[in-house]
């Protein structure tokens, strides 16, 4: 689970998941259901397979011992492999027995499990019945075609490409209306793993932005808690997918995302310091990067302008810090893209006394510390007023030993904020030197990358008080 969830927020993921219950190990005669059973040999699988063949009263426990057996890889591989195995499913699968249709269900979603490809496009023939029984008359029956669809469209190109024309975007548009949590939980995996394929810009996201899935999911992430936990984190992942794979998100504006991600994460931060529920993180990741792709791709300025917001991210980030430290990275990339176009947050981040807590994290990775001193430039950038603010923290001897870190990017941003502070604030220089600031500059000067904006703010500091400043000379050095 931990390696799951760290996947899942660093890079996008495609995974399996598995329904199983007990019964199947009671019904093949195992005590224990959570021992994968030893491969069969051929003739064994051979057995199995007459055995749900057969028209006896003991069918379904031949069913019950086929889905054991087919938790096996090598298994599952004899077992399609057989000449009629898959028809033979498939008959069982739509028949009128509900019983039947169940656990027929149920071994092809362990088919569906299979890491091996070939197994996957073995399922392709029930593709289109999978899809017509996402309507049926039972909770758990559609649960299962759910994440059976979900688990082929992983593994093959030819399933996914067989499942579009067939309708799979306006069955899961239909299906995301219902009330029921746990198909929508099933209708966000599914949706999920199809929104991160290789062809999801040209062939998928389209088709979703033309159906009323963008709408529902919206309002099911807003709803937060209230959906339940899973349904909102599968929906936030599926927005994350969208619009950080479409260029033009014209759609989602139009719906009001960036107000309404802004409201969701103001009640996220009010949920924290109560009683905050387990796995809160992995809902407050997407919603996070939604807002800053959204922000960074789009001129959105006027939308979601709320002083509050600042204050619910460092909320966030003063509950996750320890934690789940992944989540700083996130606050700050959003935080850099609310204030580099936009005066009203730097001064909203200054006014509302932040500062000291943005300065906190200078030293909390590598990464952070980058983000960090790139939303201080985005303050420093706007002007002599806002580079006394920052000044008037102790600013420049927590910059020092940021100058000595082996990240040459960190450095760099490290440089570029003393530019910006030197130039609309001269004596800022001269404090600096006395804070010893000239030597720490003076390693810098055999770096290729940084000697010459080092160079740069050594003749800065060098200068006598009143001369000219030579920053302007040598900004091109810090675009």
């Amino acid at each position: 689970m931990a390696a799951l969830r760290k996947a899942r927020r660093q890079e996008q993921l495609v995974s399996k998941r598995l329904l199983r219950e007990d019964s199947a190990a009671e019904d093949s005669g195992q005590d224990r259901p959570d021992v994968v059973p030893y491969p069969l040999s051929e003739d064994e699988v051979l057995e199995l397979l007459r055995g749900v063949q057969r028209g006896s009263e003991d069918r379904k426990r031949s069913l019950g011992r086929l889905r054991w057996a087919l938790q096996n890889e090598e298994t599952q591989q004899k077992f399609v492999r057989l000449d009629g195995s898959i028809r033979t499913l498939t008959g069982l699968f739509t028949s009128s027995l509900a019983d039947l249709q169940l656990e027929a269900a149920r071994c092809l979603h362990e088919l569906s499990h299979s890491s091996v490809p070939t197994v996957a496009e073995a399922c392709l023939p029930v593709t289109s019945y999978l899809l017509t029984y996402l309507s049926g008359h039972s909770l758990e029956f559609t649960e299962l075609c759910l994440y059976t669809l979900g688990n082929l469209v992983v593994e093959s190109e030819a399933v996914r490409k067989q499942l579009l024309p067939q309708g799979i975007i306006p069955v899961l548009a239909s299906c995301i209306q219902s009330p029921h949590e746990a198909v929508l939980e099933g209708v966000g995996y599914v949706l999920s793993q199809l929104l991160q394929a290789k062809e999801a810009p040209t062939e998928i996201i389209p088709l979703v932005l033309d159906s009323v899935l963008p709408q529902h999911m919206l309002q099911l992430v807003c709803s937060g808690l209230k959906a339940g936990m899973g349904v909102a984190v599968e929906f936030a992942w599926c927005l994350h997918y969208i619009i950080c794979r479409h260029k033009d998100n014209v759609v989602l504006l139009a719906l009001g995302a960036v107000p309404a991600l802004t409201s969701l994460l103001l009640d996220l931060a009010s949920e924290i310091p109560q009683d905050a529920p387990e796995g809160l993180e992995l809902l407050v990741c997407p919603v996070l990067r939604c807002l800053s792709n959204l922000l960074a791709q789009t001129d959105c300025q006027g939308q979601g302008q709320d002083g509050r917001l600042l204050i619910a991210l460092f909320l966030i980030l003063q509950c996750f810090l320890q934690q789940h430290p992944f989540l700083v990275q996130e606050c700050l990339w959003l935080l850099n893209n609310l204030t580099a176009d936009d005066p009203f947050f730097c001064s909203a981040l200054l006014s509302l006394d932040l500062l000291p807590a943005l300065l906190q994290l200078l030293t909390c990775s590598q990464m952070a510390t980058v983000l960090a001193l790139t939303v201080l430039c985005n303050i420093a950038e706007k002007g002599p007023f806002q580079c006394q603010r920052l000044l008037c923290q102790p600013l420049l001897p927590r910059l020092l030993p940021l100058l000595t870190l082996p990240d040459p990017e960190a450095v760099g941003q490290c440089l570029e904020l003393l530019h910006l502070l030197f130039l609309h604030c001269p004596e800022a220089a001269a404090d600096f030197t006395r804070h010893g600031g000239h030597q720490a500059l003076e390693q810098h000067q055999s770096t290729p990358e940084l000697q010459e904006r080092a160079q740069a703010l050594l003749d800065m500091v060098r200068q006598p008080p009143g001369a000219p400043s030579a920053c302007q000379a040598t900004l091109p050095a810090f675009s």
